[in-house]
């Protein structure tokens, strides 16, 4: 009886620790829980929940109104490599991703620089201005930006007869070289407020002391801009390029308002072509693999440059 009391008493000892241990972190712990609980529930009905369903139906015949869905495993996914206009759609937003990404950054980090200057005055100003656009919703930016296309009565080709050049005016929404291109211009003027500002405000944080000291090296302007104010702009500079990145995948306001995806699919992107397989031609399935595609581009671009760019590679890439 003594010899099995000695033998059991550390084993006890140390499940004793344990349960202590564990009712200490249930102590410290169950509070945080519960605060992230909400907000964890929200994420799993409205995202989680979704983009498992889209997984399921991506596997399936369904066309979004019969009951029956026939699992058909990976066919979908064959299909969609044989999809012409998915391989078309995609290019166009890598144009898109190309000019839509680059221009609004590095135009919004030029004029930021150039207001957050000592010598501009009014920046509430510059700032109010610039930022307007940004405020306004896709569907209202494609409806005035048509209505400045417009091919009879839009301002463009109206200051185009007006000043002689009548040779250049033409439907620009309808030229299949010059649609996609419209567009972009149109998203540059809605977003590149949105970057201004972000820079403008990071600018502020800028150390001037390290500028004082390149000055003193013997640096130029170009020089200390480009060797010490973007290095100190660098995660600004990640955050805004990512949350373009993934906006070039995800594109669909502006186009669906504005050409819905014309003039012969000239202005196709993919969210546009999901829309059409999906709602128009009832193709739900075939519409949740393209959104897969869309998903999984979007998190693999962002993925990539953020890590490139935390590696300071991106300028040897």
């Amino acid at each position: 009886m003594t010899t099995s009391s000695v033998t059991s008493a550390p084993g006890a000892g140390r499940s004793s620790t344990v349960q202590t241990g564990f009712r200490k972190w249930l102590r410290t712990n169950i509070p945080s829980y519960l605060f992230i609980l909400p907000a964890l529930l929200l994420y799993a009905v409205f995202v989680l929940y979704p983009f498992v369903n889209t997984i399921y139906y991506s596997l399936t015949d369904w066309d979004g109104a019969q009951p029956v869905k026939n699992f058909i495993g990976l066919a979908n996914f064959a299909r969609l490599i044989q999809d012409p206009l998915m391989w078309l759609s995609l290019k166009h937003n890598l144009i898109w991703i190309a000019v839509g990404t680059l221009t609004p950054v590095v135009v919004g980090l030029v004029v930021a620089t150039l207001v957050s200057g000592g010598g501009v005055r009014g920046r509430v100003v510059f700032r109010t201005i610039y930022f307007m656009p940004v405020v306004l919703a896709g569907v209202v930016v494609g409806m005035v930006w048509s209505w400045i296309y417009h091919p009879l009565f839009g301002p463009i080709n109206t200051v185009l007869k007006a000043v002689g050049l009548g040779g250049l005016a033409r439907g620009w929404l309808g030229d299949l070289n010059l649609a996609l291109y419209a567009l972009l211009l149109a998203a540059f003027w809605a977003y590149w407020g949105f970057c201004f500002v972000i820079l403008l405000a990071a600018l502020q944080n800028v150390d001037m002391e390290l500028h004082d000291a390149a000055k003193i090296d013997g640096a130029n302007p170009f020089q200390r801009f480009m060797n010490v104010t973007v290095p100190q702009l660098r995660p600004v500079l990640t955050m805004l390029t990512a949350y373009t990145l993934i906006g070039g995948f995800n594109v669909f306001d502006i186009v669906y308002i504005m050409t819905k995806g014309g003039p012969a699919n000239a202005t196709e992107v993919l969210a546009t072509y999901t829309y059409h397989m999906a709602f128009k031609q009832n193709q739900v399935a075939y519409g949740a693999t393209l959104t897969l595609v869309i998903t999984v581009l979007s998190m693999l671009a962002s993925y990539t440059f953020i890590t490139l760019r935390e590696r300071g590679n991106v300028g040897e890439v």
